[in-house]
């Protein structure tokens, strides 16, 4: 039974077939890009084990990780079955390790690298930035001052019927409903219910209407959740709360703390903290055409005393806590100042630990295709060498056989 199945592990077959299965993934995948958008596609597709029939729930192809979980697999028990490392074969070991890389490389990229964005105006600083798409319920105790005492639950969490708890909290947390994109509109001065809208059921948070709508699909665009929610001490109710990355945080006063009641973007917090100082946005002379985005910030870190200045644009990013800031959108221009706005920049956050495993992947096989060919090249090149050339003298002894012959 082992044998059979070390037998499957290193068939060249199996090695075919994942390729083959891949390329019909990558089709899949990209066709799927149209309607359910870049980052709905990726999570479905190529970050998962399975693909499922919509609406069923019954699995019908592999997913991406399944595919390069099984080429790992392959790859790692034919090189320990067949492979016998020698200078020779030097080549294809490199060759091999640098596959290895850039599948391991590629697997933590996606578990570990995270993207956000910080935004800020002209003098205002900031210490956090937020997620392009994931998004987290906050309540937040604001009774000290000088601090705040954040919990936060991921949206992924609030499913309805979901009681949630924590020991920070001295109250629970009941999910009723959770619309994971809808449209919101604060009442007119009529009252008047705007068409396809309806009241969420709570009785703080405001009142609102809402409309429930498909997720975006788009890049450029987000979704906008909300959630009716209820919070319990025991057997008895605090209230019930309509909560949304559209509106703003909801106070409670309990027990003689502060709380802020908030559904927003989640949030990655830093030990500093960085100060927009200028934002520039310049333009070609005589059109509207961007020529330039910079922002000037200040970099504070009271823990490691830095305390410097440095221009971010185009290019030329700033790296700094495992954390790199490119220049990614700015307001700044001729217009936001006539509006009487503040210019402002976004920063678009990157933290990718395994950033450097792909050109070291690369690297390798490149390094090991060129060992290979060239110790194959200096072995032809030898053998030409000791070849019998036309015209050329043969070896001694042929050569005394011919001569007694000759004299015979």
């Amino acid at each position: 039974m082992v044998s059979k199945l070390l037998a499957v592990l290193t068939s060249l077959k199996l090695t075919v077939l994942c390729l083959a299965v891949a390329v019909i993934l990558v089709f899949i995948g990209t066709i799927a890009q149209v309607d359910q958008g870049l980052y709905r596609a990726q999570e479905l597709y190529f970050k998962s084990f399975l693909i499922y029939w919509p609406g069923t729930g019954f699995p019908v192809f592999p997913g991406g990780y399944t595919v390069g979980t099984v080429l790992l697999v392959n790859l790692l028990a034919a090189h320990g079955k067949r492979f016998q490392f020698s200078r020779k074969k030097f080549g294809i070991f490199l060759t091999h390790v640098g596959l290895i890389l850039l599948l391991l490389g590629q697997l933590f990229t996606d578990l570990l690298s995270r993207e956000s964005a910080l935004h800020f105006e002209e003098g205002e600083s900031k210490n956090y930035s937020v997620d392009f798409r994931k998004n987290e319920l906050a309540l937040i105790d604001r009774s000290d001052k000088r601090t705040e005492t954040i919990v936060s639950v991921p949206e992924s969490l609030l499913d309805e019927g979901a009681v949630l708890k924590d020991d920070r909290l001295p109250f629970r947390v009941r999910v009723h409903q959770h619309w994971p994109n809808l449209d919101v509109r604060m009442p007119n001065p009529h009252n008047e219910k705007p068409t396809g809208f309806f009241a969420p059921t709570a009785d703080r948070g405001g009142r609102v209407w809402i409309r429930p709508r498909p997720s975006e699909t788009a890049m450029d665009q987000r979704d906008n959740p909300g959630a009716t929610i209820e919070l319990l001490v025991g057997e008895r109710s605090l209230g019930t709360w309509f909560v949304s990355t559209l509106l703003k945080p909801s106070p409670l006063d309990f027990d003689n703390r502060k709380y802020d009641v908030v559904l927003r973007h989640r949030r990655y917090y830093e030990p500093f903290s960085l100060t927009l100082i200028k934002a520039t946005h310049d333009v070609y002379k005589g059109t509207e055409v961007p020529k330039n985005f910079s922002s000037r910030v200040r970099l504070l870190n009271p823990e490691t005393r830095v305390d410097r200045e440095t221009l971010i644009y185009m290019n030329y990013p700033l790296r700094y806590g495992g954390l790199t800031f490119y220049q990614h959108q700015m307001a700044a221009n001729e217009m936001v100042t006539q509006s009487g706005l503040l210019p402002s920049s976004t920063l678009q956050v990157v933290r990718n630990p395994t950033w450097l495993t792909p050109y070291l992947a690369c690297l390798l096989v490149g390094a090991g295709l060129i060992i290979q060919f060239a110790i194959h090249l200096v072995g032809f090149l030898r053998k030409q060498r000791t070849k019998v050339r036309p015209g050329t003298a043969p070896p001694s002894g042929g050569r005394s056989k011919r001569t007694a012959q000759d004299r015979r």
